[in-house]
């Protein structure tokens, strides 16, 4: 059993056990505090009925025109709540939030191009990769083991107003642009 419920500025002191695991990217306090102070709504923590944090996404909606929609910036659950659908929950959670609120034409989101287990989990959310975008990622790690910069996949799923899937494309893994690229 979970509790969704709006992520709070003080959730920034109980993270720690989540953002732990190496997919998932930790960002400073005013970047938190930034989202939180924009897109509350687009901030939502999952909680276990003894108060524990178990995972939270953090999204904002930007874009102009047709290419208006909201975005996943960071999505994780910590490794002992996984496989309980609450990615799935908070994913849908703010679909719904960029589609009636915002009214978004889809929601998008970038993903290691090695980090198959999200992939494919999207892929079952419904997103399909629109495009491969060269050296997304900085550097993973630190010595000996480290990764030079990293492809992403921009994953994208259409929302209500996008009803002719203009948002999609069928080969967008072979679609490839530079990080410059994309805004």
């Amino acid at each position: 059993m979970s509790v969704s419920r709006p992520f709070r500025a003080t959730d920034l002191f109980k993270f720690n056990h989540i953002n732990l695991d190496i997919w998932t990217e930790t960002y400073g306090i005013s970047f938190y505090l930034n989202y939180l102070s924009r897109w509350p709504d687009l901030c939502i923590a999952e909680e276990s009925p003894n108060g524990r944090m178990m995972g939270y996404i953090i999204g904002k909606a930007e874009g102009t025109g047709a290419e208006w929609h909201g975005h996943v910036t960071a999505l994780t659950v910590a490794p002992e709540y996984r496989r309980l659908s609450l990615a799935r929950k908070l994913v849908h959670v703010l679909e719904h939030v960029s589609d009636e609120a915002y009214r978004g034409f889809f929601v998008d989101l970038y993903v290691r191009c090695t980090n198959y287990t999200a992939i494919s989990m999207y892929e079952g959310f419904g997103y399909s990769v629109y495009r491969r975008v060269r050296e997304y990622y900085g550097s993973l790690g630190k010595g000996r083991n480290a990764k030079d910069e990293e492809d992403a996949f921009d994953m994208r799923k259409p929302l209500s107003r996008d009803p002719l899937r203009r948002s999609v494309r069928t080969n967008g893994r072979e679609f490839i642009v530079s990080a410059h690229d994309v805004s």
